[in-house]
């Protein structure tokens, strides 16, 4: 802002210090003792007297000498404590016992055969009779004395070891000891599953002991002679085991033209006979389940329950683009239509001729025919994966026992 440039007030240069304005002469603050009268002094911890003329300045004074309102006077506790130190009501040393308070007698309570009329006695396991006058008291009695539960039996002690013939025997299944149900015995025998067992009951086919057994729900015991196909079935323990199956052998349990069969790669793993789940070609290798759990056995090869499967596969020359999304988007065969579930190139192949390939479907020798069927031959065909089931860590030509967690996981498909 320059001189002129406003008519209201003349335009003056601020000055700072001692030059500033020219309507209230500059004076340097004062503080502490170089305060004068009239200026309000600022908040000091080095106060000292006289240095205000609003309100005379005197030392505060502890102990004795405090303040000259109230005298001070020091305050008593506990037994130094002294009577008419408080006007409102007379001091008196606080009693124990016997000379409690004055108000009400004191009188230390009885228990027991001591206890007063009107007063409840408290629980105690050696009551007396007249101890208490709400309820004559009367010991409890137990066994055939007591005419109130006269259907207790006399309590008398019992050597280590004894049975106890008092106690109620808890009922045992109906199976154990009634015997078994027949389905059930046929279906643990490996032949097949209850519901298929019980049309084989209806139809004639199982005798029992030598008569032919048509009715259903019948029971058997172990010592009962079943039949079936001319063939005595024996009502065994439920076994499963995996099988690593190498190259060149069947299927099957016994072969007409004498080759070589997976039984004779587990031929000593168990006194239980046991069954193949599903099939594996001769050259087909990888996982194959043996049970002789007919119910596991039919869910795990019916096409509703889905069970899923992985196989890897190595083509005899490499898989062109347009035939790998044909097989993804599925095709059509002889006995129907066909897709996969999922179907991947083997990232370590560069010549794409090593597949992925995961499907469902149990259908004969289905994986074979999807490559025919666009011309092309399998060189290797490997199962690898099997209803949650894997071969992990199993040598070629080698079975294992499932655990019972694996056992469990089969149990619950479907």
């Amino acid at each position: 802002k320059k001189e002129g440039d406003s008519t209201d007030r003349p335009y003056k240069k601020r000055t700072f210090g001692e030059d500033k304005g020219t309507d209230r002469p500059y004076k340097k603050k004062t503080y502490g003792d170089d305060k004068k009268d009239g200026e309000r002094r600022p908040w000091s911890s080095d106060k000292k007297e006289g240095s205000s003329t609003d309100r005379q300045y005197k030392k505060r004074t502890f102990g004795e000498d405090k303040g000259t309102d109230r005298p001070y006077k020091k305050k008593t506790y506990g037994d130094d404590k002294k009577e008419g130190t408080s006007t409102d009501r007379p001091y008196k040393k606080r009693t124990f016992g016997e000379d409690k308070g004055t108000d009400r007698p004191y009188q230390k309570k009885t228990y027991g055969d001591d206890k007063k009329d009107g007063e409840r006695k408290p629980w105690s396991s050696d009551k007396k009779e007249g101890g208490s006058v709400d309820r004559p008291y009367k010991k409890r009695t137990f066994g055939t004395d007591n005419d109130d539960k006269s259907a207790y039996e006399k309590y008398t002690p019992k050597k280590f070891g004894e049975k106890s013939s008092s106690k109620t025997k808890i009922n045992k299944r109906d199976d154990d000891q009634d015997g078994i149900r027949l389905n059930k015995y046929i279906s643990n025998a490996g032949i097949c599953s209850r519901r298929e067992a019980d049309v084989l009951i209806e139809n004639g086919a199982v005798s029992v002991n030598g008569k032919i057994v048509t009715e259903l729900g019948t029971k058997v015991s172990v010592t009962d002679v079943i039949q079936y196909g001319g063939e005595t079935l024996k009502s065994e323990k439920n076994v499963y085991l995996v099988l690593n199956k190498p190259k060149d052998y069947i299927t099957t349990l016994d072969d007409p033209q004498n080759r070589k069969t997976v039984l004779a790669l587990i031929g000593d793993a168990c006194k239980e006979r046991i069954y193949p789940v599903g099939r594996l070609d001769r050259d087909t290798t990888g996982l194959l389940l043996f049970t002789n759990d007919g119910e596991l056995t039919k869910k795990l090869t019916h096409p509703k329950y889905g069970v899923k499967k992985i196989y890897h596969i190595i083509l005899d020359r490499p898989l062109a683009k347009a035939d790998f999304e044909k097989i993804y988007n599925g095709i059509t065969l002889e006995d129907g239509p066909i897709e996969v579930d999922e179907i991947a190139y083997i990232a370590a192949d560069a010549n794409k001729r090593e597949l992925g390939v995961e499907l469902h479907s149990g259908r004969n020798r289905i994986v074979r025919r999807i490559f025919e069927h666009l011309e092309y031959n399998i060189v290797k065909l490997d199962r690898v994966y099997f209803a949650g089931i894997t071969k992990k860590d199993l040598p070629r030509g080698r079975w294992r026992f499932l655990s019972q967690m694996e056992i469990n996981m089969l149990k619950m498909i479907g």
